[in-house]
């Protein structure tokens, strides 16, 4: 969306009463006649500035001009919006717009990375058990109970294990069983 099509849809917002206040526009107006003179000239600064016509006709006429300026003075006029005016520049409709979509993107692409929902106490209690018999296991020492036919079990998993950790399970393997 660009800056002009921006100003369309936020130049309702703004020309409502109340909305900017006499001093906002006029710092505005000088921040667009100082800093970017190619923007607004003087002659066209004390127009948009005149005392006697009513605020809403001269911010009419000063975003009407704006538009037909081009994108970059929409977009300066956006920047000295922000400058002078914050609290209004946050509520936007078009701002909201914006943030919408974006946060529609956000969210979709985290959800693809994310690889579980349980949150981060999940994790902390997955790693505290892995840590407890990882610790058990290497406290424990080794059992002389293991048998042998349960080695052979072990030797057809497709999963490595350790020689510890082997005779761990193994223990709760012959003990649950009956020993196979």
């Amino acid at each position: 969306q660009t800056y002009c099509d921006r100003l369309v849809q936020d130049a309702p917002f703004l020309t409502s009463h109340g909305r900017l206040s006499e001093q906002q526009v006029d710092k505005i107006i000088l921040q667009l006649n100082r800093y970017y003179p190619q923007i607004l000239s003087n002659e066209e600064a004390e127009k948009f500035r005149n005392p006697k016509a009513a605020l809403r006709v001269r911010l009419c006429d000063l975003l009407s001009h704006l538009q037909r300026s081009g994108e970059r003075h929409c977009q300066e006029f956006y920047r000295a919006l922000f400058i002078h005016a914050q609290p209004l520049h946050h509520r936007l409709p078009s701002r909201h717009a914006l943030e919408d979509s974006e946060s529609t993107e956000l969210d979709l692409a985290a959800a693809s990375y994310e690889l579980s929902d349980r949150g981060p106490m999940a994790f902390l209690a997955c790693l505290g058990l892995a840590t407890g018999l990882a610790l058990l296991i290497y406290c424990c020492p080794p059992d002389p109970k293991v048998l042998p036919g349960t080695r052979r079990v072990l030797g057809f998993s497709p999963v490595i294990l350790d020689r510890h950790v082997s005779r761990f399970l193994l223990a709760f393997l012959t003990d649950d069983l009956g020993g196979l």
